[in-house]
């Protein structure tokens, strides 16, 4: 980015709860420098949205209001010119993400998203990743629980391993936690799409290619018991371990090959059958129009879990990385992963790539770990989640 712009930071869809909640941290945390704005559609909301920042810091009183709609591509446009780096909760982002994207990457201005959507991500990087690239914009998806502890968990293990060896690494997850209207959504609306998402993921892989002297791939995934943590691993389908093996692709310290698998853990068998069986509940629900709108009926987009149930909500990520001969444990944790903690990360995404001294060597849509590696892994250690090695 050349030009001189108004804001460090845009946050858009800040009226949301996941979008309160980030304009909240920057708020608190967020340093008497920052210049930075709210947009939205509604300036009713926006309002209530700035004085209850202003609660929190006196200095929000005055912060600017941005009238942006996704259905207005000039107002976008007008949002992307204006600052240095957008965030933006506003999902699912298959329905509503791409005019914002496609701005940022003409306009050279750096992205971050939480979205744990495979197709509109691998969208985005087939219409805009030569566009953002040419233009020096970081279009950086998944900077919230999805896919943050995973890819930066990863990539904190590969650094306790040698080098130009092969590796692999496994991560389990374990979480205590409620989820919001907008995360059901997401998840109802991606169900919805296998087919649309299939064509989209061959077009992508066709066109992408990977590394022709090094092999990037997965583990075997089974359902089995893992002893270093005396519980049950099983297989988890969500858009981390495309992630992590993204970031593994770009980047050869991850091995002269490497291989990933991700999987939750669950203690007792009888669970296992439990969570499979509601997963499959899920999509299968999500396949025909009656029950998916009555899904969606559960919880609107804007609902969420309250301070308290967030207060003792948490998450652990355990790493199990080998190669070369040397074996490593290692563990990602915090506090409330889908909201208090993926506020935060998302939030500290945007002021890395907004103020941190990083690499230009990537640009493009791209994964967090390829666009702020150690710089955001110092940045949330600040913040309070742990990367540590548990054994080595």
């Amino acid at each position: 980015m050349t030009t001189k712009r108004k804001y460090d930071i845009v946050v858009f869809g800040a009226t949301g709860f996941t979008g309160g909640l980030t304009a909240e941290y920057l708020a608190q945390h967020g340093g008497s420098k920052l210049r930075w704005a709210l947009a939205g559609r509604n300036p009713d909301k926006l309002k209530l949205v700035r004085a209850r920042l202003a609660d929190l810091n006196p200095d929000c009183k005055d912060l600017d209001l941005l009238m942006a709609d996704v259905d207005n591509a000039e107002s976008i446009k007008n949002v992307a010119a204006a600052t240095k780096v957008v965030i933006t909760t506003v999902g699912p982002y298959i329905k509503y993400g791409e005019p914002l994207v496609a701005a940022c990457a003409a306009a050279g201005t750096d992205y971050v998203d939480l979205t744990g959507e495979p197709e509109f991500v691998d969208l985005m990087w087939l219409r805009y990743h030569d566009l953002a690239k040419a233009n020096g914009a970081r279009i950086v998806n998944c900077c919230g629980f999805d896919s943050i502890p995973h890819d930066l968990g990863a990539w904190f293990t590969v650094r306790q391993l040698p080098e130009d060896v092969p590796l692999k690494v496994e991560g389990f997850v374990r979480a205590g936690g409620t989820f919001s209207g907008g995360t059901l959504h997401s998840a109802v609306t991606a169900f919805s799409r296998v087919g649309e998402y299939a064509k989209v993921r061959k077009a992508r892989h066709s066109r992408e290619g990977w590394p022709v002297d090094r092999k990037i791939g997965s583990t075997r995934q089974r359902i089995r018991f893992v002893r270093e943590f005396s519980a049950w691993a099983v297989p988890m389908p969500t858009i981390d371990p495309q992630v992590v093996r993204r970031s593994a692709a770009a980047d050869e310290r991850y091995g002269s090959s490497f291989r990933y698998g991700h999987y939750v853990l669950v203690k007792q068998l009888s669970r296992v059958a439990m969570l499979v069986g509601g997963v499959a509940a899920l999509f299968a629900g999500a396949q025909v129009k009656l029950t998916r709108e009555r899904l969606l009926k559960l919880k609107d987009p804007g609902d969420g879990p309250s301070e308290e149930q967030r207060l003792k909500s948490w998450f652990r990520v355990r790493f199990i990385g080998e190669g070369g001969g040397k074996k490593v444990i290692t563990e990602v944790s915090g506090g409330d992963p889908g909201y208090g903690e993926t506020s935060k990360m998302l939030a500290e995404s945007a002021l890395c790539l907004a103020f941190d001294r990083l690499p230009r060597k990537y640009a493009g849509v791209i994964t967090p770990a390829q666009a702020m590696g150690e710089h955001l892994v110092e940045r949330l250690q600040a913040a309070g989640i742990q990367f540590k090695v548990l054994e080595s």
